[in-house]
């Protein structure tokens, strides 16, 4: 988790980040921002943060050479799996690193926004683990789309708050839970589920979710001789899985770098959630980033068949890596992204999130070689889809 070149003192990747926040947000911001580099760096808090991830979360998340898949595309295919981590996606390993935090300043209620419902899940299995309240806001849309993981997260006994403005989405989510930290600053710490948010949050997640590229630079050398990839592949709503698993190989010029955004219906229907491909530079959620907006500055809806991806910015990481064209961000639409997950279901026998079937998507779009090395992040498993998968069959079989 050592500081690196990516972000500067004040949270900027480049020109985007920093902190914009109203007056009545400064406090917490300040305060977390004040204390959690010395925190998080600590012997005691490494310790315990990798202790919880081995014994609890369950790391290493394997890395699986996907044979058939490999077949198909004409290049060796590795799968990332933290789709095998406890509570089913990569959102544990930042939960972890933050209830660990919250605990460390005292905090005694904790709140979270979650789209797809994973984050909310990690969340409240953290919270049930240290014995601290637990509210997760979420749109009232991607509860009835999400409400096996609603139950999940009512079971772990958290109280979850419906969003009833906008979309009914992840944006909504996130304004409702800024709207309760402002209201609650002494006892409560706003988990945040992505590399989104003022700094340091962007910065916070992106170091917990480094461990994934760690391993991976392990478990590629014991399996093929080298560290190096030559193609990584992660999908990007907010970021933060692709954050994760890019974060050791940003200085490594020979590994290219894809996220891959939800196209929606497509990017130029207006019913989309590829922020790289149609946004503008703009503030959300306390962060300057690449953002979709209309002429006047105002926030437009995203749509997206994922609730994880279903988000109108993007991290800053992400923007300043688009920008600088370190990072290549394509787009895959809703049926691609379906035809993507029956397909790693019937040749690996995995059933994907839908937000890492937008992924496997991409893998139709390079122009991959026998000798090529491809890392694919399969960021969360699919039970929580399986209506969307039930519902879409007949297209596919």
């Amino acid at each position: 988790m050592n500081k690196t070149f990516i972000s500067d003192d004040k949270g900027y990747y480049g020109q985007y980040g920093g902190a914009f926040i109203p007056e009545m947000l400064r406090q917490n911001v300040e305060e977390l921002k004040a204390v959690y580099y010395d925190i998080i760096e600590s012997e005691e808090f490494r310790n315990e943060f990798n202790m919880l991830l081995t014994d609890y979360a369950g790391r290493p998340s394997p890395l699986f050479h996907a044979r058939r898949l490999s077949e198909k595309y004409g290049a060796s295919i590795y799968l990332k799996r933290e789709d095998l981590n406890h509570t089913g996606s990569h959102k544990i390993n930042n939960t972890i690193g933050q209830i660990l935090l919250a605990k460390k300043m005292g905090k005694t209620r904790i709140i979270a926004e979650t789209g797809a419902g994973q984050h909310g899940v990690a969340t409240a299995t953290v919270c049930a683990l240290m014995g601290l309240e637990c509210v997760v806001y979420m749109g009232e849309t991607d509860m009835a789309r999400q409400e096996p993981n609603v139950k999940r997260m009512e079971m772990l006994g958290a109280t979850v708050i419906p969003a009833r403005s906008g979309n009914k989405t992840l944006k909504d989510a996130t304004n409702e839970a800024l709207r309760d930290w402002i209201c609650n600053p002494e006892n409560t710490f706003y988990i945040i589920g992505s590399v989104v948010g003022p700094h340091p949050y962007p910065d916070l997640v992106a170091k917990f979710q480094s461990v994934i590229s760690e391993e991976l630079l392990i478990q590629l050398y014991a399996k093929e001789g080298t560290e190096d990839p030559d193609y990584i592949v992660a999908c990007v709503g907010g970021g933060s899985n692709a954050a994760g698993i890019f974060y050791k190989y940003i200085n490594r010029k020979n590994v290219k770098l894809i996220g891959v955004e939800a196209a929606g219906k497509g990017v130029d229907t207006g019913e989309t959630a590829a922020t790289i491909s149609v946004g503008e530079p703009g503030i959300i959620h306390g962060s300057k980033t690449l953002l979709m907006q209309n002429e006047d500055g105002q926030i437009t809806e995203p749509y997206s068949i994922s609730a994880g991806l279903d988000y109108p910015g993007v991290g800053p990481i992400h923007a300043w890596l688009a920008e600088t064209g370190r990072g290549l961000y394509l787009n895959v639409t809703d049926k691609e992204a379906l035809t993507a997950a029956y397909e790693l279901t019937r040749l690996e026998g995995i059933i994907p999130a839908l937000e890492s079937a937008h992924a496997l998507a991409a893998l139709g779009k390079l122009k991959l070689k026998q000798t090529d090395i491809v890392v694919v992040n399969i960021s969360g498993r699919g039970d929580k889809d399986m209506q969307a998968y039930i519902e879409a069959k007949s297209e596919f079989i």
